[in-house]
């Protein structure tokens, strides 16, 4: 694999990571609101429709291209429904944070 090729994979990665977040951004904020949904906290919210959304999401690419859907596909949506939902719910600052406490940002300083 060269390197062009994965570095297509990867802004594809991250274009359906952003888009994904932001429609579990969109749905929690219109259905957050419903009757019996209000006592629930806004987060697990979010979460579940991510893992909804991710697994049907890769089910309709799925098809569209016409792969077979295998199990894996569908393990790797519901992993990947929880880093949708930690850029949906503003994880970047989380990971960021995690990012900074880590060693590795004293070892750039010392090169």
């Amino acid at each position: 694999m060269n390197t062009e090729l994965l570095m297509q994979y990867v802004t594809f990665a991250l274009i359906a990571i952003g888009a994904l977040a932001f429609l579990v951004s969109v749905i929690t904020q219109v259905i957050k609101e419903m009757p019996g949904l209000n006592n629930i906290q806004t987060n697990a919210v979010a979460l579940i429709i991510s893992l909804i959304l991710c697994p049907l999401a890769a089910v309709i690419l799925c098809i569209y291209l016409q792969i077979v859907i295998a199990w894996y596909y569908i393990v790797a949506a519901v992993i990947a429904a929880f880093i949708v939902y930690l850029v949906a719910t503003g994880g970047w600052e989380k990971v960021s944070e995690m990012w900074k406490r880590t060693k590795y940002k004293n070892q750039n300083k010392t090169e």
